[in-house]
């Protein structure tokens, strides 16, 4: 930059600039115009008449860098009255010509800021060299020489773009202070320095990633920095989001697990410095997976957002929350008596989440099971206390769930013996320790043996028979009800297939779990089982619980219908306890209804209801199972409404394949 000179208005004295040897040029920056040029000029543009070279429209090739800097000059000539000397490579006729260009400021007759160009020719450069000067012009790498003292000396294009109105220093470029502090330490270390920092621009607070060196100012002499710059405010964002998609459950917005181990370290050590406890909240929603199983998981899904939205709102302001996975939520209290403030968010919760939500015209209730643990005296580490509160929080639901539990020791070994439970049903899958043993169903009326539900026994070797609702939960929660549903299916059809030989004609029901009914394989291992064991399909009828029904969902529909149309029968297990109502029942190929034994149970005291249901089943033609009877009063409340069939005690238990022979050899009892 040299000195700067007044800008004049043009026209001035043309026949002074005519007579000069030099090229001389007006350039209409607005308009990207030639506005007036001497004969010197007219000769190296290669236009024949001033007019012709007036006429081109220098912007349709020109770069938006170029663009840009020609627009830094206006300002400058508007602002400051200065002067510039730059080397240029001008493209006449499409030819490259260096040029060292000198720019002034002009006014056209209407007043708009021009620019007067003075061209003297350049002598042969290498390559390299005018290579090196187009690239600094039109690289977006922001390149400014500052003094020792932090003033801007020089700024290439892309630098001058970033820097706001009247901002003209290093400190003024950084916005935090110790980013300056951190520059400085290692320029006066190494001599150079790298770092990522925020800088000022027009457009607001970016991240850039700087890298300074000391050198000299070649024009005076003196000590100098060099500094570029490259904005990576987009690399920043980037890193921000996936940082934040990494530590935040998508549906609910909540923190998830990853930040809770990250973050909750530090918030029990605050705990410490300030001399407060903390308890930690586990929840797990009751029963969650039957509103999956049954709505479908876009209905479990808006539960879950509604349900996080009431989370937050019992949160004091030192709380936390996050949603673990699934239906597991995590609170974090902070406070001088952790446990009473815990037992406090705990009433709220409990009463917010019992609240029914209405979702697509359905309402629905959800209760919680909730464990808690404190600190430091149930641990001292964030695992340990999430350890100890999801033991509480299962020692809730085994209390019979909707319900708070705390934290004690001898939780720790009834969680390993759990453990070691699941570990021994996976052993017993393999080793066939688990059998499959059947019930009698009976024809009301004669008396006949005339189907069998297959259920489930475990012969542990050390522990005995361990009941089935035992190991049951346990299968479903840790994954192996699928499995374990697949072997009592292959059990029952190859049971079937045996007794069809010997000449007993029977129909063997087989519980399907809703996570089983809804498993993508279902059809296929069905389809596998019927052809490996050549088993009837019309001995065998699949029994759904009524959750499995709600919603009335395409994708149950259409698994009932291919279950019916491989021959199957389909039969609601425990009828009256869930969602279902007679009403829908024909929409579905049903074939059976198995009355519930708490209805049978309440014959007594109870009977409009249970009559209600029997008299609605045989107007829609479903046949009827009662089950759990074990009185001869209660069998002829069935043979007086002629319900079908029953099962229960008063006729047998379930009973091994070869007990079963037995009971089908003896033939019916003889009538009382």
């Amino acid at each position: 930059m040299e000195t700067a000179v007044v800008p004049t208005r043009f026209p001035a004295d043309t026949a002074l600039l005519e007579a000069l040897h030099q090229p001389v040029w007006v350039f209409d920056i607005d308009r990207s115009r030639v506005h007036w040029a001497n004969g010197a000029a007219l000769q190296l543009w290669q236009a024949a008449t001033l007019g012709e070279l007036c006429a081109r429209d220098m912007g349709c090739d020109m770069s938006d860098t170029v663009a840009r800097r020609l627009r830094q000059y206006q300002r400058d000539f508007e602002c400051g009255d200065a002067r510039f000397s730059e080397q240029w490579t001008l493209y006449p006729a499409g030819h490259p010509t260096t040029l060292w260009v000198s720019f002034s400021g002009v006014r056209l007759p209407d007043g708009r800021m021009a620019m007067l160009c003075e061209a003297r020719p350049q002598q042969a450069m290498p390559p390299d060299s005018l290579r090196s000067v187009e690239a600094l012009l039109h690289t977006e790498v922001m390149t400014t020489l500052y003094s020792r003292g932090g003033r801007a000396l020089y700024r290439n294009p892309a630098a001058r773009t970033s820097v706001p109105e009247g901002s003209d220093s290093l400190q003024q470029r950084l916005v935090d202070r110790e980013d300056l502090r951190a520059l400085v330490r290692g320029l006066v270390a190494n001599g150079h320095c790298k770092l990522i920092a925020r800088v000022a621009t027009p457009q607001g607070e970016r991240w850039h990633d700087l890298s300074a060196r000391l050198c000299r100012d070649a024009a005076t002499g003196r000590q100098a920095l060099l500094v570029s710059e490259i904005d990576i405010s987009g690399l920043k964002h980037a890193q921000a989001q996936a940082q934040y998609l990494a530590d935040h459950d998508l549906l609910t917005g909540l923190p998830n697990r990853n930040h809770v181990i990250k973050a909750y370290p530090q918030a029990l050590e605050d705990c410490r410095r300030d001399g407060l406890q903390a308890a930690l909240i586990f929840l797990d929603l009751d029963h969650f997976k039957r509103v999956n199983d049954s709505l479908g998981h876009a209905v479990g899904d808006e539960l879950l957002m509604h349900l996080a939205r009431r989370l937050r709102s019992v949160l004091g302001p030192q709380d936390r929350v996050a949603r673990l996975g699934g239906d597991e939520f995590l609170l974090l209290v902070s406070d001088a008596d952790a446990a009473a403030a815990a037992r406090a968010r705990v009433q709220a919760l409990v009463a917010l989440i019992a609240a029914p939500v209405q979702i697509s015209q359905t309402e629905l209730r959800v209760t919680p099971s909730i464990g808690v643990s404190l600190y430091p005296q149930d641990g001292q580490d964030i695992d340990t206390l999430m350890r100890h509160a999801d033991q509480a929080m299962y020692s809730a639901k085994a209390a019979g769930r909707n319900g708070m539990a705390w934290f004690q020791p001898a939780m720790n070994a009834a969680a390993q013996s759990r453990l070691d439970l699941e570990t021994e049903l996976r052993r017993a899958l393999v080793h066939g320790d688990i059998r499959v043993y059947f019930q009698p169903r009976i024809e009301v009326q004669t008396g006949r043996i005339v189907g069998a539900e297959a259920l489930v026994r475990w012969f542990h070797p050390q522990r005995g028979m361990i009941p089935p609702d035992v190991f049951i939960p346990v299968c479903e929660d840790c994954g192996l009800i699928c499995e374990l549903g697949a072997m009592v299916l292959d059990a029952s059809a190859r049971q079937q297939v045996a007794w069809a030989a010997q000449g007993w004609q029977l129909k063997i029901s087989v519980n399907l779990s809703p996570r089983q009914f809804f498993y993508n394989a279902l059809l296929q291992d069905v389809r596998d089982i019927l052809d490996r064991t050549g088993c009837d399909p019309r001995g065998i009828e699949l029994e759904i619980t009524e959750s499995v029904l709600l919603g009335h969902d395409g994708r149950t529909v259409a698994t009932l219908e291919a279950l019916d149309a491989l021959g199957l029968g389909i039969a609601i297990d425990d009828f009256g306890t869930g969602y279902s109502n007679l009403a829908y029942l024909h929409r579905y190929p049903v074939d059976t209804l198995k009355i519930d034994r708490s209805f049978i149970r309440s014959l007594d005291s109870l009977p409009a209801l249970t009559e209600m249901i029997v008299t609605m089943c045989q107007v829609l033609k479903v046949n009827m199972v009662a089950e759990g009877v074990e009185t001869a009063e209660q069998l002829a409340w069935l043979q007086a409404r002629k319900v079908r069939e029953y099962q229960g005690f008063l006729f047998s238990p379930a009973v091994s394949p070869e007990a079963f022979e037995r009971l089908l050899r003896a033939g019916p009892p003889p009538p009382q």
